[in-house]
C-alpha cells in the first residue's frame, strides 16, 4: 500500500522552479532516501509535503486522502511528522517539555479547561508525561528528561527532535539529514534507532541524507534530484553507480571547492 504519493509536484518561486514536475511514491514501511546535490530542491520537497509550501501544481496524497492544500497542524494530525536540518529545539524547555510538546494536538481537553486548570486538564497532562516518559526511555535519554534541551550533546539532541516527532503519533516520518554532524558511534546509533522505530512503531520514513553509506544501510529507495528535476529513481546500490548522479555529485563538489 503506498502511503505517501506525490504527484508531478511543481513549487514555482518568481522565475526560479524549485522543484519542477517530481513524481514518486513509498511504500508503507518502507525506508525512502531522498538524496541530490546542494540546491536540488530536497528541503522544498518536504515543505511541500508537510504543507509549509503549497505547491504552484500537482498534488501530495497521504494513504490516498488529498492533503495539497491542508494546514501544516492537519498534515501532523493525519500522521506526518519531521525533525529538521537545523535543530529547532525550545531552548528554555527542558527535554521532556520538548517533547510534551508533540502531544498538544491529541490533548483532549478545551481552551477553558486548560486556562482555568480543572476538568479533564490534569487527568491529560499526567498521561501526556507518561507516554514522554516512555518514548525517551525507548530512545535512551529518559536520564536526560529534566535537563535544557539545548545543554545536550548534538546528537542527544537530534534525539530529542526524534522523541517529539514520534509523540505526534506519525505514520510517516520524515527526517531532513538526521546524521548531519554526528560522529561514527552517534551516526550508528540513529541508523539503528530508525529501523527500531520502522518496526516497532510501523513508520515509514522519508529521509534526506547526504551520508551515502549511511543511506545505503537504511534506504530500500532512493530518488535523485538534481536542480528541482527527478534525475534517477531506484536502489541506493543502483544510484551511486549511475553516470548522471556521479556527475551531479562531481559537479556539486566541484562546486564547493570553486
Amino acid at each position: 500500500m503506498k502511503i505517501l504519493e506525490v504527484s508531478s509536484a511543481v513549487m514555482q518561486f518568481g522565475g526560479l522552479r524549485a522543484i519542477d514536475g517530481v513524481s514518486f511514491s513509498i511504500e508503507s514501511g518502507e525506508i525512502f532516501g531522498l538524496i541530490g546535490p546542494n540546491g536540488a530542491g530536497k528541503t522544498t520537497m518536504f515543505n511541500i509535503i508537510t504543507a509549509n509550501y503549497k505547491p504552484t501544481s500537482g498534488s501530495v496524497k497521504l494513504l490516498e486522502e488529498e492533503i495539497t492544500r491542508y494546514k501544516p497542524n492537519k498534515i501532523v494530525t493525519k500522521g506526518i511528522a519531521r525533525t529538521f536540518q537545523n535543530i529547532r529545539l525550545f531552548e528554555s524547555m527542558s527535554v521532556l517539555e520538548n517533547v510534551l510538546i508533540g502531544f498538544h494536538a491529541s490533548m483532549r481537553y478545551s481552551f477553558i479547561e486548560a486556562a482555568f486548570r480543572f476538568g479533564r486538564f490534569f487527568s491529560e497532562e499526567k498521561k501526556a508525561r507518561e507516554k514522554a516518559m516512555e518514548i525517551l526511555r525507548y530512545i535512551g535519554i529518559e536520564e536526560f528528561a529534566s535537563m535544557k534541551a539545548t545543554n545536550l550533546s548534538y546528537g542527544n539532541q537530534r534525539k530529542v527532535e526524534i522523541a517529539r516527532a514520534l509523540a505526534t503519533s506519525p505514520k510517516l516520518l520524515l527526517l531532513d539529514e538526521p546524521a548531519a554532524g554526528m560522529n561514527p558511534k552517534e551516526t550508528e546509533e540513529l541508523a539503528e534507532l530508525i529501523f527500531r522505530m520502522k518496526e516497532d512503531f510501523g513508520l515509514s520514513v522519508l529521509l534526506i541524507e547526504h551520508d551515502m553509506p549511511f543511506v545505503n544501510r537504511l534506504c530500500d529507495r532512493v530518488l535523485v534530484l538534481d536542480y528541482g528535476k527527478m534525475l534517477f529513481s531506484g536502489t541506493p546500490h543502483e544510484a551511486i553507480n549511475d553516470e548522471h548522479v556521479i556527475a551531479a555529485y562531481l559537479g556539486d563538489i566541484a562546486n564547493v571547492e570553486d
